[in-house]
């Protein structure tokens, strides 16, 4: 039985002028895009496909407007949505937290399907690129979520590095943010870009990454859910399994039709050449 470490007191705020503050948080999404955007025009440099080092530049606008719109508007509609019609004007406050992963990628989703319609760029060939660079943001936020002490694990007294987080109570806690930052960023991002880097037969199967980054993502992040407190103002849906968890089953599942399509026998593919 272990009591618990306790929690490393760092300030979320970096640095402060007046009014103005600079928070750990943004500076998550503001380097996890960033980063993004430059590993994105790296790999563009080797891929075959239009999606070339400019238009990047030009996608970057689109997809971090989706990160935003469809974060926040993820968290409103599957995390809080009670508490947001009695206050419609806090769905604006995005100072005060409350983005949701999954509504992010339904953000970059749809600003993929504009950009590349737009553009006429194959949406897979983005999709694929953008895939292999979104797990630095994943790993960046994660950690951020550590430093501000929210989104933290179960009670638990199994192991030697649970915490004792200031918002948990007095309770030891699974660090599930670190977990989370190490699989789904770390982890994931050294799986993608292997396969990318050293494997081009992944990167010239348009679906397939993109593909394997939903079916990954969510079978880690299913897993890691068993360790992480659910929101406190949804609690468990039913039995054991919380919204992040439900949220993740159609991502999975849509994750193994592009990775099916993606193959080289695809049924899909047969079934549009039959047509």
């Amino acid at each position: 039985m272990y009591s618990g470490i306790p929690f490393p007191q760092i300030d979320p705020v970096l640095f402060q002028f007046g009014w103005f503050a600079v928070r750990w948080y943004s500076l998550a999404y503001i380097f996890g895009i960033l980063g993004a955007w430059w590993l994105a025009r790296k790999m563009s440099a080797h891929s075959h496909s239009t999606f070339t080092p400019l238009k990047i530049d030009d996608f970057l606008i689109w997809a971090t407007i989706g990160i935003v719109a469809g974060g926040r508007l993820g968290y409103v509609l599957f995390y809080n949505l009670r508490y947001f019609c009695e206050n419609p004007l806090k769905v604006l406050a995005v100072w005060e937290g409350g983005m949701s992963f999954h509504g992010g990628l339904l953000g970059v989703i749809v600003a993929t399907v504009l950009f590349a319609k737009k553009r006429h760029i194959n949406i897979l060939a983005i999709g694929d690129i953008v895939a292999c660079v979104a797990p630095i943001g994943l790993f960046l936020g994660r950690l951020a979520n550590f430093i501000n002490g929210e989104l933290y694990g179960r009670v638990s007294h199994a192991v030697p590095w649970v915490m004792v987080f200031p918002q948990g109570g007095p309770e030891p806690r699974h660090p599930s943010q670190l977990y989370e930052a190490g699989c789904e960023g770390l982890l994931l991002f050294l799986i993608l870009n292997t396969l990318w880097w050293f494997f081009p037969k992944y990167r010239r199967r348009p679906g397939f990454l993109s593909g394997l980054f939903l079916l990954l993502y969510a079978l880690m992040r299913f897993i890691l859910e068993f360790f992480r407190e659910p929101d406190f103002q949804l609690g468990f849906i039913f039995e054991q399994i919380t919204m992040g968890q439900i949220l993740c089953v159609p991502m999975a599942l849509f994750g193994l039709l592009l990775i099916n399509y993606a193959s080289p026998k695809s049924i899909l593919k047969r079934m549009e050449k039959n047509k």
